[in-house]
């Protein structure tokens, strides 16, 4: 459902914790466009309330009593699908239950609230206010049972751009025959990407991914994929080889590069500022790729909130890299993606489901134009 411009969003806030209720509604209701029309407790009450209400968005808590925010995510995304955003503890458990709930169809997540932390509440209600908001203009989907398998910072006082983790530099200039695919993505992102690589076969080309996630989400989210993907999986180490048929995804709190050593490329990490508000960023690891690969290269950006990556793909398209966008009709959020194409940094844009078969042909085709030249 469109939200007009002058109609506030309406939100319906689900948590056990009466602290944590109160503090949500009282960070959303600081915002002028958005109304939070309803608390719930439990799943129970919850339900009756979305049929009074009709709300436009939810904030679920992932661990309530009675019926858990997952089970009940289910029930709603078959019945009555509508935006939520998982609220969910930083730890192991937390991250598990939450990569689910994405899995089912939450359009994303942030971290519980610091309630013994006064000072930092004004950093997380902008970006809870940010993540409602991208909520509500979000695409979302019924659940299907059978798609199931089984980040952002927190500092958003300043944005920088790539230049405060890696200068601009010339692209390096040389054949190979190996290929590097760089892959960005952020809202809606944990699930394109599954996507992206269950559409990769096991011999693919090395694949670097900046996803926005938080540290304790990216070792549980790289060991999924690693289960469920064709390829082999891994959270990123510093020194770490790429490697046909592997991938490698950036931990929540580094920016990951590629840089070249001898006749390899290798994964650093760097723990440089936020870039764009984001550690890692997608503009980094697209500029990193765009010099150390160039040519060599292709760069994707798929599903995501605000602009990171865009500048980044462009570079890799001026540095000669074959680059694609997600389309809009696929994109959960439409902005990194929309960005790109806007500015001219993509140069093909493509539905999710598109996007891994034309990274593989376009890679079989560089082999056979350098075998021909």
């Amino acid at each position: 459902m469109a939200i007009t411009s002058d109609r506030k969003i309406r939100v319906l806030i689900v948590d056990d914790s009466a602290l944590v209720r109160k503090i949500l509604t009282e960070l959303l209701g600081s915002d002028p466009g958005i109304e939070v029309v309803g608390a719930a407790p439990d799943a129970f009450v919850a339900r009756e309330k979305i049929k009074a209400l009709n709300p436009d968005v939810l904030t679920l808590d992932v661990e309530m009593p009675k019926m858990d925010g997952v089970t009940f995510l289910r029930n709603l995304m078959r019945l009555r699908p509508i935006p939520v955003v998982m609220v969910s503890s930083l730890t192991d458990h937390g991250a598990e239950i939450t990569l689910d709930a994405l899995a089912v169809g939450a359009v994303d997540y942030l971290p519980k609230p610091k309630v013994d932390l006064a000072a930092t509440l004004g950093d997380y209600r902008i970006e809870l206010i940010e993540k409602v908001r991208a909520a509500a203009g979000a695409r979302v989907r019924v659940y299907e049972p059978a798609r199931e398998t089984g980040a952002s910072d927190l500092q958003p006082t300043r944005s920088l751009s790539a230049d405060a983790v890696l200068a601009r530099s010339a692209p390096m200039k040389f054949r190979t025959t190996d290929r590097l695919i760089a892959v960005g993505a952020s809202t809606g992102g944990t699930e394109a990407i599954k996507d992206f690589l269950m559409g990769m076969p096991a011999d693919a080309p090395g694949i670097v991914i900046a996803q926005h996630i938080p540290k304790a989400f990216s070792t549980p989210f790289a060991e999924r994929m690693n289960r469920t993907c064709p390829m082999t999986v891994y959270e990123a180490t510093d020194g770490q080889q790429i490697r046909p048929g592997h991938a490698y995804i950036a931990p929540g709190d580094r920016h990951l590069v590629v840089v070249r050593s001898g006749a390899r490329w290798i994964c650093r990490l760097d723990d440089g500022s936020p870039v764009n508000r984001h550690k890692p960023s997608v503009d980094v690891l697209f500029r990193s790729v765009a010099q150390q690969a160039g040519f060599n290269s292709i760069g994707v950006l798929l599903t995501g909130m605000g602009k990171d990556g865009a500048l980044g793909l462009r570079e890799m398209r001026d540095a000669g890299a074959p680059t694609i966008a997600q389309d809009e009709a696929t994109s959960v959020v439409w902005g990194m993606p929309g960005e790109a194409v806007q500015i001219g940094a993509a140069v093909e844009v493509l539905p999710l489901l598109k996007v891994a078969p034309r990274v593989m042909a376009l890679a079989n085709a560089m082999d056979i134009t350098r075998h021909a030249g």
